[in-house]
């Protein structure tokens, strides 16, 4: 069992969807982590708005690296859960992907790009999930 997913049981919820998302987000956590992701964020934005219940944002060091973590992850969930992701922007310009999967929407972004979008602070009120540490220690 992978950390993000001993961290899911340990936090599970009580409703079924709601179990099914955080899966989902800790399956695409395990999927990045795999690509050496970076500053992994799960933001809990299901009491803010009602096209998605988490959002997911990480940093990647190169438009390679951004690519990468985006495939990965795709391909991670897709064979994990058999969750396929329902659409993909961004990816061939390498700054910034975004990965819809429904219940939860990826941000990867290149790490200089990441600061300038600042998606956090647009969730600056909402609670975030635990997740396991990336390979620099930051969570």
């Amino acid at each position: 069992m992978s950390e993000a997913t001993k961290q899911l049981s340990e936090d599970e919820g009580s409703g079924e969807a709601e179990d099914s998302a955080r899966r989902l987000a800790m399956a695409i956590v395990e999927g990045a982590m795999d690509k050496k992701a970076l500053s992994i964020e799960i933001i809990d934005v299901r009491e803010k708005v009602d096209y998605t219940d988490y959002v997911v944002v990480m940093s990647g060091r190169s438009d390679r690296q951004v690519g990468a973590i985006a495939k990965g992850v795709q391909q991670h969930v897709k064979h994990t859960l058999g969750v396929h992701c329902l659409g993909v922007e961004g990816l061939p310009q390498g700054q910034w992907a975004l990965l819809d999967f429904g219940d939860v929407v990826v941000h990867v972004f290149h790490e200089d790009t990441r600061g300038y979008y600042d998606i956090e602070s647009l969730w600056m009120d909402a609670a975030r999930l635990p997740t396991p540490p990336d390979e620099t220690g930051a969570r």
